[in-house]
């Protein structure tokens, strides 16, 4: 999992990447291919 600044690029990388929050942090998910996730903060 990348810890990024900013998730605006990371959502963008993959058709399958989702934006959610969880617990004050947002996540990348992507179920398709799970190399794509990321966190911010």
């Amino acid at each position: 999992m990348r810890i990024l600044s900013s998730l605006k690029t990371a959502k963008k990388r993959h058709p399958g990447c989702k934006v959610v929050r969880r617990k004050g942090r947002v996540y990348v998910i992507n179920k398709i291919a799970p190399r794509f996730k990321a966190r911010q903060g």
